[in-house]
């Protein structure tokens, strides 16, 4: 296809606004332009499409026959350019009404609910789609486009995702009543902790990465004894007493006010506190809905 030099849009509505009103310097009063600029407008539309549009004299301008045919044209290109941004609006609309978002587990458990209802309530039009998964899935599903806005719990976020903290949790070692650290008095020990044998997440999950960033200093953690993807059989495993668990202080909230689980105190530099973060995909401009979401668990998210 041979190249071509398109004309302006808006010299065509200049055009057809001279045929509508009759006069050059009126249509450019209607577009609030000056009439030297106008006619420079149509002088450039005139070079491009090699045909003279306008008649001008002394007396002002007016359209000649080829202006005419030209103007006809001009009206239905305007047309198809205005369906084209509408329709785009529409596309748009409909995009920002479907929120697509992903939340590593203990967020999506405990705190995604009530932020998705506080969103519904705002914002009523706006169909949220909640993908639940690890950490490290949230990244790479944001990097490849598949969701809108991520919530992790990890350590690390890479370079190309942008990141905002929108809360903190506390990573717990909890064990069954009867196991023998509930009636302990001395807090574990960094080393002590890295070199039992434990019930654990699975890799690539931002509680199990936690950890591994808190032990890496005592030589990294044993062969844990049960590695599982989701929180509440880690629960029940860590409650018939298998083994001790380490796990969001959220997830075992109930579980501690129940006495199915004990906290086991641990020494005070060993440091098992998270950032709960929202990401999304670095020069990305965010949805509308997201960034009412995001606004939403910033607010929310200690409650």
């Amino acid at each position: 296809m041979t190249s071509r030099k398109l004309p302006d849009l808006h010299a065509l509505e200049l055009l057809v606004a001279v045929a509508e009103t009759g006069s050059l310097t009126q249509a450019a009063a209607r577009f609030e332009i000056s009439q030297p600029s106008a006619s420079a407008r149509m002088l450039t539309l005139e070079r491009r499409l090699g045909v003279q549009l306008l008649v001008r004299s002394t007396s002002g301008s007016r359209l000649t026959a080829n202006g005419l045919v030209v103007t006809d044209w001009a009206r239905s290109v305007l047309e198809r350019a205005v369906a084209l941004v509408e329709g785009a609006a529409a596309l748009k609309s409909r995009q920002q009404d479907r929120l697509r978002v992903a939340a590593s587990l203990t967020v999506a458990e405990h705190l995604m609910p009530g932020w998705l209802m506080a969103l519904r309530e705002a914002v009523p039009q706006v169909q949220a789609g909640l993908e639940v998964t690890n950490s490290h899935r949230v990244i790479e599903g944001i990097r490849h486009g598949e969701f809108d806005l991520g919530f992790v719990e990890g350590p690390w976020v890479p370079r190309d995702v942008q990141s905002t903290a929108v809360g903190r949790d506390r990573l717990l070692v909890v064990v069954a009543p009867d196991h023998p650290w509930a009636r302990r008095r001395r807090p574990v020990a960094g080393a002590e902790l890295a070199a039992t044998p434990l019930v654990l997440r699975e890799s690539g999950s931002g509680t199990r990465e936690t950890l591994e960033a808190a032990l890496k200093a005592y030589g990294g953690m044993a062969v844990p004894v049960l590695e599982l993807g989701a929180t509440a059989p880690l629960r029940s495993a860590a409650a018939s007493g298998a083994a001790p668990a380490v796990l969001s202080a959220l997830a075992v909230r109930e579980d501690l006010v129940d006495r199915r689980l004990v906290v086991v105190p641990i020494e005070e530099d060993l440091r098992l506190e998270r950032v709960l973060r929202a990401v999304w995909l670095r020069g990305r401009e965010l949805p509308e809905s997201a960034l009412r979401l995001l606004q939403v668990a910033r607010t929310r998210t200690d409650r």
